[in-house]
């Protein structure tokens, strides 16, 4: 019984802080029991909290609630596998498993999909059926989707840098591990969720990027939603080189910055108008605010290691 009471002790003092009907750490056999009944209670009935962060007025990107104070509200922000970071290329290491397994995608076709001003950025739901395996990854991740982030101005709004340097935007292809069932489940896990992401210059116009710009007239004010009238082809999305990124374990650039993400990151840049970047920038915060600089600085890397999937520059 003693040993019984130590283990449930030190599992009551680590489930306190998950659920508010375990905050006692005093242990004794009259209320062994009701620990018992509630370790094996909450460990069979957990409820993941709703995915309504977008939604919450206690974080954003000015200086009132910007990234420096996020950890006050989403203490998983003190941890020491945050995203974004400075990615070095002088340190990455070359890693052969990663240019023997490439990254396979298998995007499909969306009919109607829905694209929302979330408050914080623009973003495409992926309404079929889209994969991606490979890599750095062990399953097959559904790809849920896209966002992105951006600066008020052209040389700014990138959250990873290269080196140092910014870029305009930078591309977010969200997607979770199929193993944990939705998206909610496999955020709270190590390898629950993969990032595909690109760095983002003004340039060209990119035609399929262009359906979502276009509707950026609709979705002036925060929390507004358009269905696309037109298909929306999330392989587009891809550049033509998939052999050449960095990967590293990390977390989501926004609250609850959960650190369960694999980030790929391409080399290669993706191309949008000035135009483009402008219809971004004339999207409004909840605060009626022009949304622009929607980006979290990089973090510390600690003891982490890029990995690369190719060598050379």
């Amino acid at each position: 019984m003693r040993k019984l009471g130590s283990s449930l002790l030190n599992a009551v003092a680590s489930l306190s802080i998950h659920s508010p009907k375990c905050h006692s750490r005093r242990l004794t056999s009259k209320n062994l029991i009701v620990f018992a009944r509630c370790i094996h209670d909450s460990g069979n009935n957990q409820k993941r909290p709703p995915w309504n962060y977008d939604k919450l007025s206690n974080w954003g990107y000015d200086n009132k609630r910007g990234p420096d104070t996020w950890h006050k509200n989403f203490p998983e922000g003190l941890g020491r596998q945050q995203s974004p970071i400075d990615i070095q290329t002088d340190k990455v290491c070359y890693d052969q498993e990663l240019a023997s397994n490439p990254l396979q995608f298998s995007y499909g076709v969306c009919q109607g999909a829905k694209v929302h001003n979330t408050g914080r950025s623009l973003k495409i739901d992926i309404n079929q059926q889209s994969e991606v395996t490979g890599g750095p990854l062990r399953d097959r991740f559904h790809f849920e989707q896209f966002h992105l982030h951006w600066g008020s101005t052209n040389d700014k709004g990138s959250e990873h840098t290269i080196n140092g340097q910014l870029y305009a935007a930078e591309w977010h292809l969200v997607h979770w591990n199929l193993k944990y069932g939705n998206f909610l489940e496999a955020a709270y896990h190590p390898d629950g969720l993969s990032v595909v992401t690109y760095m983002v210059k003004v340039g060209s116009e990119h035609a399929e990027f262009k359906k979502l710009t276009d509707a950026c007239s609709r979705l002036v004010e925060a929390h507004t939603s358009v269905a696309l009238e037109e298909p929306f082809d999330a392989a587009k999305l891809l550049k033509d080189d998939l052999t050449r990124y960095w990967t590293y374990p990390g977390s989501l650039t926004t609250p609850p910055l959960l650190e369960s993400v694999t980030w790929i990151i391409f080399q290669e840049l993706v191309e949008i108008s000035q135009q483009q970047m402008d219809a971004l920038r004339k999207l409004k915060f909840p605060e009626g605010q022009c949304m622009m600089d929607n980006y979290r600085p990089p973090t510390p890397i600690h003891q982490r290691t890029v990995r690369a999937s190719f060598t050379g520059p």
